[in-house]
């Protein structure tokens, strides 16, 4: 049953990571001004944030159907990690001592989980 998992959990990573993307790119039109609430959610930025959603909700049931659902704890909290780290990279946001310190608790917890 486990054979190719591998390839499996990267599907699922990949899908976290894409959701990840979709996150900031909201995140990144919050932050602007927009001249109504309709332009404030229907515009291509959002519009596709939410697409990538979507895609993200379907690489992730296919993974599902092969990893055990015991990987869940492992492989969903990722998002905590890259949300902070793309948002560096593209919003060139702070990164405080605190959440530095969150994101390893999260690893630590991670690595402890998984053994």
């Amino acid at each position: 049953m486990f054979e190719g998992l591998g390839k499996y959990l990267a599907v699922w990573i990949v899908s976290v990571f894409i959701s990840s993307i979709a996150q900031v790119m909201l995140k990144l039109e919050a932050n602007k001004a927009h001249t109504s609430r309709l332009r404030e959610y229907l515009n291509p930025c959002v519009i596709s944030a939410y697409g990538i959603f979507f895609l993200s909700t379907f690489l992730t049931m296919y993974a599902l159907k092969y990893v055990p659902l015991t990987y869940s704890p492992i492989i969903e909290p990722l998002s905590y990690i890259f949300v902070p780290v793309i948002g560096v990279l593209v919003l060139k946001e702070k990164v405080s001592r605190r959440r530095i310190l969150g994101m390893g608790i999260m690893m630590l917890g991670i690595v402890v989980f998984s053994l």
